[in-house]
């Protein structure tokens, strides 16, 4: 990483950093403690992370606004990990910042709206030469993740395809009916929830980690896979998905009134 990072001129050690204070601020923590307090340290290293890329493009005049996109891209990582890990690490006696803090899903909920906003108003600070896919991952794909962890629907997204975050887990995931024999059925007999809807294949690596994810969801960020192909693979959860944009505007179904969800089809218009 290290070695990496100095080929493109960024330093690593305020990532070094970062994950040694994390160890600290999870022992202090606990009751009553600011949820902010624990995910600062994933915060201040998102927030380098994408500030360096103003560098990398020759815009340094982006830097703040993608530092503050940044921050809040890490405190909704962090945040959506902890409602989605929220029963297994009970159930496993893990540290959760949620347990251990003791904050309630509604303050989680209040935390991660603010945070899609303030990415929002920082998407709107910076000079892109195409900003679509940016707005679509910072803006919808987001959104689209946490309404998924909460459990909840907004906008037009009800019926968008699944994101590259993965689906809910936990207490947050389907309770519905399902066919045991449907196909992909994550419930059927013999996958990891239940049955192996693949017809016996062996089951696939498991989710990534948080900095591993990130590093994977970079790379179908500039290679525009995730935009464009047939088919990646999700940066955390490691499940297949369909390129966004891969039938064109006939394929997008995220489009509202005064709401520009598809930009990178090209098929509505706005300025969120």
């Amino acid at each position: 990483g290290e070695r990496g990072g100095a080929a493109v001129g960024f330093d690593t050690g305020v990532l070094v950093d970062a994950v040694e204070r994390q160890v600290g601020i999870e022992t202090l923590a606990g009751p009553g403690t600011p949820l902010c307090a624990v995910t600062e340290p994933t915060e201040t290293a998102t927030a380098a992370a994408f500030a360096h890329t103003a560098v990398l493009a020759g815009r340094p005049g982006n830097a703040a606004p993608l530092a503050e996109a940044g921050r809040l891209f890490g405190r909704l990582a962090h945040l959506l990990d902890a409602v989605e890990d929220r029963e297994s690490d009970a159930a496993a006696g893990a540290w959760n910042p949620l347990t251990a803090t003791g904050t309630p899903l509604t303050e989680a909920r209040r935390l991660a709206d603010d945070a899609l906003h303030g990415i929002r108003l920082a998407l709107r600070d910076m000079e892109l030469v195409d900003g679509r896919l940016a707005h679509l991952l910072l803006a919808h794909e987001l959104e689209r993740s946490v309404d998924r962890a909460f459990g909840t629907q907004s906008c037009g997204h009800a019926h968008a395809p699944e994101g590259a975050f993965g689906p809910p887990t936990g207490p947050y995931a389907p309770q519905g009916p399902v066919d045991p024999q449907a196909p992909g059925n994550p419930y059927a007999p013999g996958s990891p929830h239940g049955g192996n809807p693949f017809g016996g294949e062996p089951p696939r690596p498991g989710k990534r980690g948080f900095w591993a994810g990130c590093a994977v969801a970079l790379g179908l960020c500039c290679t525009c896979q995730a935009c464009c192909a047939d088919e990646f693979e999700g940066p955390w959860s490691r499940k297949k998905r369909e390129g966004w944009c891969r039938d064109g505007c006939d394929g997008c179904d995220c489009c509202c009134d005064g709401c520009q969800c598809c930009e990178c089809c090209e098929c509505c218009s706005c300025d969120c």
